[in-house]
């Protein structure tokens, strides 16, 4: 056979992971369509009357077209725990793109004509809402973050800073306690939105438990799988190989569960690829928090709360 260089042998993968159906149980709805924020005319501003009081932090949430509309369970869950921690929530007015996936798909004037169109938009906004001390933008995709980092939000909001919204919950020092019958492992997403703080060291911190780092690309990155599948399924080979690692050094008990947690909408939908063959479930990390410290019913429940006197909606 020939010489491989010391690489191993190429062999030929038949599995397409690209078969798999979505992860089933997501929202049917949006998470602006459930809380009625869907005018592009008013600028939504959230709080928990018990908790935000005069001094509360400002932050401005910038959702994402993955964590609002493909699993807008992560845009509620992230709404959820600022609502928890007393943050006054500001969100864009309508739905927004950031830009980056017309721009990493060649199409750059287009993804430039959206930046520059969404920074007129926060600059419109903060001038709206100049009652607010804006210090933080909150990302929940490491994709936006990216291209938000480009936006000068500094020059919008003085003074501001981006945070992801694990690395922001860490700093108000929330976390779980006690959590039993469950080990985790956390996936780096490629595009990570956390970029203050060390991502393996935030997931051990929020879920209060040892978490393990489970290294290699998912393989769905965007469009990656949809547009190099013949790739992405090698990809994917290669992760499912380090999972089964991960489960076996793990050693969970009989009857424990092994969850994945990671920070990227595009990351869940592949991660979630995997449970069939590996029994390993997937989860974001904001979201696995609102379960524990939330309820069962946190996404009702949150939903119902916020639309019971917490919701401000400025005309913008």
């Amino acid at each position: 056979p020939p010489a491989t260089v010391g690489k191993p042998p190429i062999r030929e993968q038949v599995v397409h992971f690209l078969n798999r159906p979505m992860p089933k149980g997501l929202p049917t709805k949006t998470s602006r369509a459930m809380m009625g924020l869907e005018d592009p005319t008013m600028v939504p501003v959230i709080r928990n009357p018990q908790k935000a009081g005069d001094d509360a932090d400002a932050v401005f949430y910038f959702p994402g077209c993955g964590s609002e509309r493909l699993f807008s369970q992560v845009g509620l869950a992230t709404q959820a725990l600022l609502y928890e921690v007393g943050a006054i929530t500001v969100l864009p007015p309508g739905y927004l793109c950031c830009g980056y996936p017309q721009t990493s798909a060649g199409n750059h004037d287009k993804g430039q004509q959206i930046t520059a169109e969404n920074r007129v938009l926060f600059h419109r906004v903060a001038n709206t809402l100049n009652y607010l001390d804006i210090k933080t933008v909150v990302v929940s995709c490491g994709t936006c973050m990216d291209q938000l980092l480009k936006y000068e939000f500094e020059k919008i909001f003085p003074g501001c800073r981006l945070l992801d919204i694990h690395e922001y919950l860490m700093e108000k020092n929330l976390k779980l306690e006690g959590v039993t019958g469950t080990r985790y492992m956390y996936h780096e997403p490629c595009h990570t939105p956390m970029k203050t703080y060390e991502g393996i060291k935030v997931a051990n911190q929020l879920m209060g438990t040892q978490v393990q780092l489970n290294d290699r690309c998912c393989g769905e990155s965007g469009t990656f799988a949809v547009a190099r599948p013949d790739i992405a399924t090698q990809v994917k080979m290669r992760k499912q190989e380090e999972l089964e690692r991960g489960v076996a050094k793990l050693g969970a008990a009989p009857g424990e569960q092994v969850k994945i947690l990671t920070s990227c909408p595009s990351c869940l939908q592949g991660l979630d690829r995997y449970t069939e063959d590996t029994g390993v479930d997937a989860d974001y990390i904001v979201v696995e928090m609102a379960k524990h410290l939330l309820g069962p019913d946190w996404m009702k429940d949150y939903v119902a709360k916020a639309n019971n006197g917490g919701i401000e909606k400025v005309l913008l």
